[in-house]
């Protein structure tokens, strides 16, 4: 049986292995969503990879999702590519998902 100090270092372990596995799963969320704006965009290749780096990198600015979704609308809105604030959040929502389900099979 585990005595107290076994126990929290047991939490603690999995809460780290946890937030690793959260982190690396919105990055890749993250990688996927911006794949899909590239092509939205009409960028291909290098391009496209390029553009969902850049992605990755906004989400680094402040807490929530909320940056990601402002640089790819801006983005869009230069590019004249009319998609709604409530449709990009559901695709990265399905990136997120995605993104998972990827992990999971590695």
């Amino acid at each position: 049986m585990m005595n107290f100090k076994e126990r929290e270092e047991a939490f603690e372990s999995k809460y780290k292995h946890d937030e690793d596995l959260r982190f690396r799963a919105i990055a890749r969320r993250n990688k996927l969503f911006g794949l899909w704006v590239a092509e939205q965009l009409g960028l291909k290749d290098d391009d496209a990879q390029h553009y969902a780096r850049t992605v990755v990198q906004a989400d680094m600015k402040m807490p929530g999702d909320q940056d990601v979704i402002d640089k790819v609308k801006a983005d869009l809105d230069e590019a004249n590519v009319d998609l709604s604030e409530h449709r990009l959040q559901k695709r990265l929502e399905e990136c997120f998902d995605e993104a998972r389900r990827q992990m999971m099979n590695e």
